[in-house]
């Protein structure tokens, strides 16, 4: 596929997601923008704008063009928001997230160093202003915290670590899929000076928070 085909096939995505989500035109906006294409193995580059996950290496996968779109969503961030993810993996979430707060605001972790190492160069290539780090994202970041919100590209265990939620302000949002039982759940928390709101949004299927 060349550029013609590729931009004709994200245009084409984002219609089907528009039809199907109930999500702003704001994300839509992002999904629009971001070429998927560059942030999948070259294997896999023709499928890259096939709602459904991709192989990124490593026991990974890019998350479904939907799932990104419903995940940014929910967040609720705007321009100069500050979002803290956890999970790069490929970077395509993240580009994603960038294009709704701008430039200097998403900071990423990935535990794989490989992947980081990749994502990172790929951001980087692509115009992208994400701070990318290796390590584990309960740790990782700490002093720049509170964000504006967080979100996990893999299932937690059981819950989404307080590690990740303390460093939300109040009044921020944390999205991320959460293992309950033989299965998983797709939550946001509103973060509260004595607590949490949690809302469910339905099934999902991630790889496991590692």
């Amino acid at each position: 596929m060349n550029d013609a085909d590729h931009a004709a096939a994200r245009r084409e995505l984002v219609n089907a997601l528009g039809r199907r989500l109930d999500v702003s035109e704001r994300t839509l906006s992002a999904i629009g923008a971001v070429p998927r294409h560059e942030f999948v193995p070259e294997p896999h580059s023709a499928s890259a704008y096939d709602d459904r996950p991709l192989p990124i290496g490593h026991d990974q996968t890019v998350s479904a063009p939907h799932m990104v779109a419903l995940m940014s969503d929910l967040l609720d961030v705007e321009r100069g928001d500050r979002v803290f993810e956890v999970g790069t993996g490929c970077g395509y979430h993240a580009a994603v997230v960038a294009e709704v707060v701008g430039p200097g605001n998403v900071f990423s972790a990935e535990r794989v160093p490989e992947l980081a190492a990749d994502a990172r160069e790929r951001l980087d290539r692509l115009g992208y202003d994400v701070t990318v780090a290796a390590g584990d994202g309960r740790e990782a970041f700490s002093d720049e915290a509170p964000f504006d919100a967080a979100y996990l590209t893999c299932a937690a265990p059981d819950s989404v670590p307080d590690a990740i939620v303390d460093r939300v302000r109040p009044g921020g949002r944390v999205v991320a899929p959460v293992r309950e039982g033989s299965g998983q759940r797709l939550v946001r928390l509103t973060v509260r000076e004595d607590g949490v709101d949690r809302e469910d949004h339905g099934g999902v299927r991630f790889v496991p928070m590692r």
